[in-house]
């Protein structure tokens, strides 16, 4: 049995157990988080939400909040001698799926 679920503008497969990291999330780190936005459940009988399956649920535990490992951009224009160097990291929330309603 799995779900697929929308978060952050993206859209995620799970199932109980698995681990995510999606965009963050103002949680904090051991709470528990419900996903509302369900695209479909798929198991022996399937359901697919149009756009979303009415009453479903994810619940996911919150395990820690973090940050990614750091892009770096270089910003060059040839002939000016203007180079840039910038640093990026994305935060994110990492999440432990515990039953899928």
């Amino acid at each position: 049995m799995y779900a697929i679920i929308e978060t952050g503008g993206k859209q995620v497969k799970v199932s109980v157990g698995d681990k995510i990291y999606v965009e963050k999330l103002d949680v904090k780190a051991g709470e528990k988080y419900t996903f509302d936005k369900v695209l479909a459940i798929v198991d022996k009988d399937s359901k697919f939400g149009n756009p979303y399956v009415s009453n479903a649920k994810v619940v996911a535990k919150v395990e820690k909040q973090g940050l990614s490992k750091k892009l770096h951009i270089y910003k060059y224009k040839a002939k000016h001698n203007e180079r840039k160097r910038i640093g990026h990291r994305q935060p994110y929330t990492c999440l432990v799926v515990e039953s899928i309603n």
